[in-house]
């Protein structure tokens, strides 16, 4: 049986890739139900987006492919740049401060063991 691969995608996190990339760092090569475990005790804002998008990608497998959800592990795990939203505050002697509120996309993309881990 050749490996499948399931995938999960989340647009426009209102975070930037930078502190999304810590806690995907952690995540990346685990079981599904291993990975959970550490996003749940996981101090970062990061950890309930990522945790949503890797349940998503559970119930995708199970639903559409029939894959059981103890035979996952997460084979790729990316947050790459979305548009950035432009904002500008007020500074010393008229001029203006322009501040990046930068967004995300977030992809996990699961695949079944074979036995290789």
């Amino acid at each position: 049986m050749e490996n499948q691969t399931v995938t999960a995608k989340s647009k426009y996190v209102r975070q930037s890739p930078y502190k999304l990339r810590l806690v995907l760092n952690l995540i990346r090569g685990l079981p599904v139900s291993e990975a959970l475990d550490i996003l749940k005790f996981t101090k970062r804002r990061a950890a309930d987006e990522i945790s949503q998008v890797v349940e998503s990608a559970i119930a995708n497998a199970e639903n559409n492919f029939g894959l059981s959800s103890s035979d996952l592990y997460i084979s790729k795990a990316t947050a790459d740049e979305g548009p950035t939203l432009k904002r500008f505050r007020p500074r010393a002697r008229g001029r203006a401060g322009r501040i990046n509120k930068r967004t995300s996309h977030l992809v996990i993309e699961l695949t079944t063991a074979d036995g290789e881990l």
